[in-house]
């Protein structure tokens, strides 16, 4: 079983959640974007995270425009799964971006980071850049996994949606990089179900997209 659940901006609340009862071993909860409890190194901070690397299921998220980079970045990645992680601690680990995994008998494509709306506090403009705007060689990969697997996934996660879908929420243009790159996988990839984080709210796109904020959902729903 896959759970999906929306930013978390560093509120361990979402962990309470009853539904997450449900989870068993090999099952995981997946957060789109904006998990910041990676955000400030303090030994109560790394408490808590290892204290979520205990469960006995998978804790994974993408980035969103709001983490500590600097801090994300002190991680270590390993192959899991398929694809790139960064290991935070035990059962949690970060999904990079344009990696293909198989996680509870799905096929999952990850493609955090996304354009910050203000201004993110704890990283530096070059390293918050970086997660706006993938380079070539990020975009390379990407394609690289998804053709590895014939353009078909399960499933994917990301903290911004394809443009058309944003602008189809808030009702006006939107230019992110990210966005652009997500439109062409929206036309080229054949896939069940997309989930985004970005907008805050909880919303049922039809027929096959959701923007998923403080709900927990089941993605086979």
């Amino acid at each position: 079983m896959i759970l999906v659940t929306g930013d978390v901006h560093g509120d361990i609340t979402r962990f309470k959640d009853k539904r997450l009862r449900r989870l068993r071993k090999s099952d995981a909860l997946i957060i789109c974007g904006d998990f910041g409890l990676i955000w400030d190194g303090s030994r109560k901070e790394k408490r808590i995270l290892k204290s979520l690397g205990r469960r006995r299921y998978n804790i994974l998220f993408v980035e969103g425009s709001h983490e500590n980079f600097e801090e994300l970045e002190k991680y270590e990645t390993e192959e899991w799964c398929g694809g790139l992680t960064r290991k935070i601690s035990g059962n949690l680990r970060q999904l990079i971006r344009g990696q293909v995994f198989e996680v509870a008998g799905k096929r999952i494509f990850a493609f955090g980071g996304g354009k910050a709306d203000d201004t993110a506090e704890n990283s530096t403009d070059a390293l918050r850049l970086k997660y706006e705007i993938p380079s070539p060689e990020e975009l390379a990969e990407a394609d690289k996994r998804l053709m590895q697997c014939e353009n078909r996934v399960d499933i994917v996660v990301s903290y911004e949606p394809p443009t058309t879908i944003a602008e189809f929420l808030d009702g006006q243009p939107h230019t992110s990089k990210i966005g652009a790159y997500l439109e062409e996988k929206k036309e080229s990839l054949d896939f069940s179900h997309w989930f985004f984080g970005k907008f805050h709210r909880n919303k049922r796109i039809p027929t096959r997209f959701t923007a998923v904020f403080d709900s927990v959902i089941d993605s086979e729903e």
